[in-house]
């Protein structure tokens, strides 16, 4: 998860929170989610992800939504990463449905002193 994290960060991406979904769901471990400022930021996000999971060889991502850029999801097992222009990302409010309030959850970028980093 880490080499995600930082794809993420190397592509300016914001607002990049990491979610621990055990005990919530079998869907996957970890959800990711973040911001690009445009179509064409996410769409750059979203192909510097899926290379950066290609690159580490454990799996293949799916991939939905790079054909308009508004909300990439890049399904790779245990790791989800959802990538959104910023007015998408605030409809869906994601971080809300999973419950960002719970602990456990911190925004990958904002660890506090103390706070062990996921990944």
């Amino acid at each position: 998860m880490r080499h995600v994290l930082t794809s993420l960060e190397d592509s300016k991406a914001e607002d990049i929170v990491s979610i621990d979904l055990h005990g919530k769901t079998t869907i996957a471990d970890t959800m990711i989610i973040a911001t690009g400022r445009s179509n064409v930021h996410v769409g750059a996000i979203a192909d510097r992800v899926i290379k950066t999971f290609k690159a580490q060889g454990t799996y293949i991502p799916r991939v939905e939504g790079l054909s308009s850029c508004d909300w990439v999801l890049v399904d790779a097992g245990d790791i989800i990463v959802h990538l959104f222009r910023p007015e998408v990302r605030q409809f869906y409010n994601l971080e809300k449905m999973w419950g960002m309030d719970r602990p456990g959850e911190t925004r990958a970028s904002e660890s506090r002193p103390g706070e062990r980093r996921a990944g």
